[in-house]
């Protein structure tokens, strides 16, 4: 099955098996490319009113390219102020990316895992630094950095004889590129009550 390069916009599927429920469900893959596109073809030539790029893009404004839109604001690819939109370099949003803000997994970056869900916890991790574009070797790094940062590897719990050991045993779920958000939400019940 081919995979493309953009999500959708709605149920991030990269490949023709939309959710059940997406909104683009049926669209032609070349459709959701293209609204991706002509946004990002627009705000690499400079930054741009966000009322000026409906005119700006190839073809009609519509739900797919709000929602196109839409995706890349939330997936902080996209920065804004006074209306302006502007694409972040590629280091900024590596920086941006590294730190979670998002709950569930701003919690977890931030207490680190604990017995009980240490499996959840580093597989949301490698997940969710898959989904942003992190490449292998700085989901590696990130997630190491994370384990010895937040205390989670110091509390023990691990089968694995180093962090290094832990991270390179979960590759396959880089690999895949499994969604990250079930097992974030399970990580973040445990460590809640562990913090209570």
């Amino acid at each position: 099955m081919p995979q493309f390069d953009y999500p959708c916009p709605d149920c991030r599927a990269t490949n023709s098996l939309h959710d059940t429920d997406c909104e683009f469900e049926g669209t032609a893959w070349p459709a959701v490319e293209k609204a991706y596109t002509d946004i990002v073809a627009r705000l690499t030539a400079a930054p741009t009113e966000e009322s000026e790029l409906y005119d700006a893009v190839d073809g009609e404004w519509g739900a797919l390219h709000r929602a196109a839109l839409e995706r890349l604001k939330r997936d902080e690819r996209i920065t804004e102020g006074n209306d302006v939109l502007r694409l972040r370099t590629s280091e900024e949003f590596r920086e941006e990316v590294s730190e979670p803000t998002r709950e569930p997994m701003r919690t977890i970056y931030r207490n680190g895992s604990v017995p009980g869900c240490h499996d959840n916890a580093v597989f949301a991790m490698i997940a969710w630094y898959e989904m942003v574009g992190l490449s292998w070797a700085e989901t590696r790094e990130n997630v190491i950095e994370w384990l010895h940062d937040s205390g989670a590897w110091a509390r023990g719990g691990f089968e694995e004889s180093s962090p290094e050991a832990l991270v390179d045993a979960k590759r396959h779920v880089y690999e895949a590129g499994y969604g990250w958000k079930e097992k974030a939400e399970a990580a973040k019940r445990v460590i809640d009550r562990h913090r209570s």
